[in-house]
């Protein structure tokens, strides 16, 4: 499946997420999230938090198969999609998937307030403060 957009998210900010994507896609566009993939990591009804602290206690994760899939769907989509936004606030694995986006020569989008200077924020092609913002400027 090709998309238009790929959010690179913190699990932890799954509101906004879903909020952004439905905004998206209510405008027709086809849109990727983590909370979309079947293997995703955690159950998207539970709170993010408790979903979270589930996960990052799984031992040996480098050798979970679950996990193995999560990262080659996330990937996968990440491939087939044309723009990276990367909403902020985004914990490690999003800005990590935010340097593979731009490493694959895709369009890259920043949305939410930067708290300090970054050098490699410099990888975005816009920036934008709220995801209204955005959205209102497609």
């Amino acid at each position: 499946m090709r998309y238009d957009y790929f959010i690179a998210c913190r699990w932890r900010n799954k509101d906004n997420v879903l909020d952004l994507a439905r905004k998206l896609r209510a405008k027709g566009k086809k849109v990727y999230t983590c909370f979309d993939s079947e293997h995703s990591l955690a159950d998207a009804e539970k709170d993010p938090e408790e979903a979270m602290k589930k996960f990052e206690a799984i031992p040996n994760w480098e050798s979970d198969e679950n996990i193995k899939k999560v990262f080659e769907t996330d990937m996968n989509a990440l491939r087939d999609s044309e723009t990276l936004i990367l909403l902020l606030p985004a914990g490690k694995s999003a800005h990590i998937e935010a340097g593979a986006a731009f490493g694959m020569g895709k369009y890259c989008i920043l949305i939410g307030e930067q708290k300090e200077a970054e050098s490699n924020y410099l990888i975005f092609n816009e920036r934008y403060l709220s995801a209204d913002e955005f959205v209102s400027n497609i």
